[in-house]
């Protein structure tokens, strides 16, 4: 899966998915950091070994039993399964079997939810420099990522940082969200910073 497919998922655009009978999911654009340090989202590495479909009849949630393989933020425990609702017009993702995923969900009722409006991208499809903004964006959770979804905007706090990649010009580069974090730098300031291995490529 490209980057381009991979953006749909990591950067939330506007989802017009739409089944008959329901109303469509849509979630506003956020930069994966935004997500990232929101205090009650879960972020793990897990492999999916089984499906339990939901009660589609009464809108029951569908049921993933993973194998929970690392926990990079917030999991006090190990999860065995993630909830998600039953159809995508009501933000319910599809998982495949015996892949290993990157997600970021919610805790409720002590279960792990997953919906399309949080994260969920498979491990393999993630390049190396998405790797390790995953350990940058904790460095980042007191700054503020300001969306810029259409001009003029600007900053207001030297501890913001303008997101420009949903620019319409600019809605196939995806470039911040590829190769930034946004984190406080030694003079107390907030900026976008790529991970230290590849500054000088």
């Amino acid at each position: 899966m490209g980057w381009e497919n991979f953006a749909l998922l990591l950067l939330f655009a506007l989802w017009g998915l739409q089944e008959e009978g329901a109303q469509a999911c849509t979630c506003s654009p956020m930069h994966p950091q935004q997500l990232y340090c929101q205090d009650h989202i879960i972020v793990i590495k897990a492999k999916v070994v089984g499906v339990i479909p939901g009660d589609t009849a009464s809108g029951g949630l569908a049921k993933y039993e993973i194998k929970h393989l690392k926990t990079l933020k917030g999991a006090e425990k190990l999860f065995s399964a993630v909830h998600t609702p039953p159809y995508t017009a009501t933000c319910g993702i599809t998982l495949t079997q015996d892949v290993e995923y990157l997600f970021m969900g919610r805790l409720e009722s002590d279960n792990l939810h997953v919906s399309l409006c949080e994260f969920h991208q498979p491990w393999k499809d993630l390049s190396n420099t998405q790797k390790l903004l995953l350990y940058r964006y904790g460095e980042g959770c007191t700054c503020t990522i300001k969306s810029c979804l259409s001009l003029p905007c600007c900053m207001t706090s030297t501890t913001e940082c303008l997101w420009t990649d949903y620019l319409p010009k600019k809605k196939a580069v995806h470039y911040q969200a590829e190769n930034y974090a946004c984190v406080k730098m030694g003079d107390g300031n907030c900026a976008w910073d790529m991970p230290a291995v590849y500054r000088s490529h």
